[in-house]
């Protein structure tokens, strides 16, 4: 019998196929102790095992390239820990097995993530995924991971470690559905990265049994249990119409009346770059330079490393918009020689430009580097500060482009709450908005964006968020300067119509979306579009906006 499941959509697309689960975590190692004669042999196994995770961690990270690369190294850092290795290498030396020091160690640190009231939980996903590796090689047993299957499926997992994410073969994983994780959740971003149908934070899906039949839609975040014939030949035939106005869709962004909306990508690095170009984006909307600073986390890179990694984005566009959002550091994005370790709560103290104006020499080192690699170039160069909540900011921010002699925009990123409600004084100072939806979710609401528990309150469509974007949209077209969203709202093809009915001037997203975007927004006016955005706000709950939008759009 058929039955309907929801999560949350997170990767377009449609998913028809039988399930296949996970393999299984490690087991917990037995607690035996071994004589003192044999502890620095059990210390060189750990240290062997760990170097060799981290290995293999950078070598998937390699593979995948783009932002998959930056989340795979900021593991291995995270498995090359010294504190980690000093307290396995402790518990050694008092008895236990090396698998078993590794077990306990990670535990005690999951556990101090925990008691930090889960601030950090989506690292603590990270951190099982990286402890279960070490055990299982020093165990000698198979790594967990994606199942082997000559047939393609559709994959449930608990919750998807980067790991195995970046490098899930989309010829055989036909999508996936995880029980956690949440829309800004690793999984997801690496998931539309990828271009694979997603659903997460879906209760009871471990449940279903394996090679059960269900299909997936990405979009609503809907999963049909044992879907009849006519079902799965509606979806395939939705899916056939949306691809084929996808190959339609072509050129610039703008609504059906000729309004322009520039479509733009989001990219983490050099790698991202094909993908972007491939999509047909105009430019570049948020360009992540974290992935510069996970390579080393207790040294910056050098002026002319980010040169060179600068100038390979920049070249890309000629006579398009490049938009750079200097380092952002701290909260689930530590650096060792920039972010303090004792915070209690790192998402609401020191990260983003607090970090920067507390280490002007990296942030005069980035602005320098940048301004040198857009020399000779006709790009548009923009350079933003991220977590910006005050005129007071966006003036040390704007300040510190000007002494560095950058010749580009400044601007500011609407992340924190003051800022939107603030946004026509913060524009006294610099000359756009950039809208980070992801992290304005999680103050706004208070819920943090990698807890599925409370992915609710992350859903973009939540009338409140949306109030903020227009408030901000609105600061901008009063100034006479543009408010574009880079966080991962504007990939939502029918929410990217309520934002730009809002006002907003610009969408970034990641390269596998721009496409949806540009083929929804082309079939509708701009006054369709502010009509739906205006039935959107009048609304009670997220999934009440999104069913005011969609009736107004549909002309119901």
């Amino acid at each position: 019998m058929e039955t309907t499941l929801r999560g949350v959509g997170v990767s377009h697309g449609v998913a028809i196929g039988e399930v296949r689960h996970m393999g299984t975590a490690v087991l917990e190692p037995p607690a035996k102790q071994i004589p003192p004669e044999d502890a620095e042999r059990e210390q060189g196994r750990a240290r062997k095992a760990v170097e060799a995770v981290a290995a293999d961690l950078m070598a998937r990270g390699n593979l995948a390239g783009g932002e998959a690369q930056a989340v795979l190294e900021a593991q291995a850092m995270m498995a090359q820990d010294p504190e980690l290795m000093a307290d396995v290498e402790r518990r050694i030396a008092v008895g236990s097995t090396a698998e078993r020091a590794v077990y306990d160690a990670f535990a005690a640190y999951r556990a101090l993530l925990a008691g930090a009231g889960e601030y950090l939980a989506g690292r603590v996903a990270d951190l099982d995924d990286v402890r279960n590796r070490i055990v299982a090689r020093l165990l000698g047993v198979p790594m967990p991971g994606v199942p082997d299957s000559d047939e393609p499926y559709v994959l449930i997992a608990r919750d998807l470690a980067p790991a195995d994410t970046a490098l899930l073969d989309p010829a055989l994983v036909l999508g996936f559905v995880t029980e956690e994780g949440g829309p800004t959740s690793h999984s997801a971003i690496l998931a539309r990265a990828l271009g694979v149908p997603a659903v997460v934070a879906m209760p009871g899906a471990g449940e279903l049994a394996e090679g059960t039949m269900i299909a997936v839609d990405g979009s609503t975040g809907e999963i049909f249990v044992n879907p009849s014939a006519e079902k799965k030949a509606a979806m395939e035939a939705a899916a056939a119409e949306r691809k084929a106005a996808l190959t339609a869709s072509t050129g610039p962004g703008a609504t059906s009346d000729g309004h322009k909306v520039p479509l733009l990508a989001n990219v983490g690095g050099p790698a991202d770059v094909p993908a972007a170009v491939a999509a047909g984006a105009e430019g570049v909307g948020l360009f992540r330079t974290e992935f510069l600073f996970l390579d080393d986390s207790k040294n910056a890179p050098s002026e002319s490393k980010q040169i060179e990694a600068y100038r390979k984005v920049l070249e890309a566009f000629p006579e398009g918009r490049v938009v750079v959002r200097v380092l952002d550091a701290g909260a689930d994005k530590p650096l060792d020689f920039l972010t303090p370790a004792d915070e209690p709560n790192p998402a609401l103290g020191v990260r983003g430009l607090r970090t920067l104006l507390d280490h002007p020499e990296v942030l005069r080192t980035q602005l320098t580097a940048l301004a040198k690699a857009s020399e000779g170039l006709p790009v548009y160069l923009e350079v933003m500060a991220p977590m910006v909540a005050d005129r007071i900011d966006a003036k040390a921010f704007a300040d510190a482009c000007r002494e560095a002699g950058l010749q580009a925009k400044f601007g500011a990123m609407v992340e924190i709450p003051s800022a939107a409600l603030r946004a026509r004084s913060i524009l006294q100072e610099v000359e756009f908005l950039s809208l980070g939806t992801n992290d304005l979710a999680q103050y706004t609401f208070a819920a943090d964006r990698q807890v599925g528990a409370v992915s609710r309150l992350q859903d973009p469509w939540q009338p409140a968020l949306l109030d903020l974007v227009a408030l901000s949209a609105e600061a901008a077209k009063a100034e006479g300067k543009s408010c574009g969203v880079c966080g991962e709202a504007a990939s939502d093809p029918l929410l990217a119509c309520v934002l730009t009915g809002l006002g907003v001037t610009s969408l970034s997203m990641g390269a596998a979306s721009i496409p949806y975007v540009r083929a929804t927004l082309a079939k509708y006016t701009l006054a369709q579009c502010e009509r739906a955005a205006a039935a959107a706000r009048a609304s009670d709950s997220a999934e009440e906006a999104r069913t005011a939008a969609q009736a107004v759009l549909s002309g119901e």
